[in-house]
């Protein structure tokens, strides 16, 4: 925690006039200052906001638009409140995929770390179980499924990035920010996406000793500027900033991608990239879930997950260890595509060509399938 608390009265206080401001309908709204935004997002996790006016604050956000202070601000609460280790490596890459996970492909990116690792890059990701609004298929639930722990303190995770035979390692929200992941079950009551959503995959709990880098994903034309703003301030020297499929770190395997980037934590720029350039030929965007697939056994009443998650996380599994043992496909595609990409970024590699080709190489070779293994996957 970066900032001693303030107290509670004056936090209430605060919070009040906050409403106040940003509640007063769409032409009459007014923002609030960063400081403001991450004390105000401060002490909803520590317990001091109501949830009345927690939903509140976060709606009224959402319907007059977030500014980019009031982004910041948010981040920085939450940072304050998250427990940050730096691992004994220099650089440490950190893949920020989407929390709220895939329902309509099979994820590749869980196995792009260990692809990364297996290229010398020190590769970290994150995530939780399942949160909206899309309820999907995530990174932990992929992971368990193969018998990897996904439940390590913080400090216990990052020592595996200094593994020589590993390199890699995941990290779950509940346990570098407990008091956010504890607001699951309030994000599903209040249904529509927040603040939180965008910023939360920026925290960077595990840090390298001279540099950290952020990769992650986006859908909607506005976010790479946003995600770009709020990588700075989160303290991340680069970031690579791809239009993924379902907003994940994976490009479309069958049209031009265009990515995002900065690095020394200058301006962004942007590259548009055929997959053909890489020779990727595929029909297919990604591996789509089979639609024959039955409905889960047991649907909650407030969360609408309508698929059978252990089923598609298994699937996915099954595709990424295919594709690590070398097997040609869509998935295969997929992790050679990303792990290009990020190896370009990091400037190990002087084209995607021949980043591409090293990825290749670690996955025909086994390198890549060791790493997994040596994380504790039954494969």
């Amino acid at each position: 925690m970066n900032h001693p608390a303030e107290a509670p009265q004056n936090l209430k206080l605060l919070m009040r006039s906050i409403i106040q401001r940003i509640a007063t309908g769409p032409e009459l709204s007014k923002n609030i200052s960063q400081e403001e935004a991450r004390l105000g997002m401060r002490a909803i996790l520590e317990g001091q906001v109501d949830p009345v006016q927690t939903a509140i604050f976060l709606i009224a956000l959402r319907m007059k638009r977030e500014t980019d202070e009031e982004n910041c601000g948010v981040l920085s609460g939450i940072q304050d409140m998250t427990q940050t280790v730096t691992a004994n490596v220099p650089e440490v890459l950190d893949i920020a995929d989407p929390y709220d996970g895939y329902n309509r492909t099979l994820p590749p990116a869980p196995f792009l770390p260990a692809v990364l690792a297996a290229c010398g890059v020190p590769t970290v990701c994150h995530g939780m179980e399942t949160v909206g609004p899309k309820f999907g298929i995530t990174h932990k639930q992929i992971l368990r499924s193969i018998g990897i722990p996904v439940d390590l303190s913080v400090a216990d995770a990052a020592a595996r990035l200094a593994e020589p035979e590993l390199g890699w390692t995941y990290v779950d929200q509940q346990q570098f920010c407990t008091p956010l992941h504890d607001l699951v079950d309030f994000r599903t009551q209040m249904v529509k996406r927040s603040v939180i959503t965008t910023v939360e995959v920026l925290t960077g709990p595990i840090r390298g000793q001279a540099k950290t880098h952020l990769v992650t994903g986006y859908v909607h034309k506005p976010y790479p500027r946003i995600y770009a703003l709020l990588a700075r301030h989160a303290g991340f020297d680069s970031a690579l900033i791809v239009r993924g499929v379902e907003g994940g770190v994976v490009p479309s395997l069958r049209q031009g991608g265009k990515f995002f980037y900065y690095h020394d934590k200058g301006e962004e720029q942007s590259i548009d990239i055929e997959p053909t350039e890489l020779d990727i030929h595929q029909e297919l965007r990604a591996v789509p879930v089979p639609e024959d697939l039955p409905p889960a056994h047991a649907v909650s009443e407030s969360v609408p997950i309508t698929l059978d998650s252990a089923k598609i996380a298994q699937m996915s599994a099954e595709h990424g260890i295919a594709a690590l043992k070398g097997q040609t496909g869509a998935t295969y595609d997929a992790l050679v595509y990303a792990g290009a990409a990020c190896l370009w970024h990091l400037r190990r590699y002087d084209s995607l060509t021949a980043a591409a080709e090293q990825v290749r190489k670690v996955l025909n070779d086994g390198s890549a399938l060791a790493r997994l293994k040596a994380a504790g996957a039954q494969v």
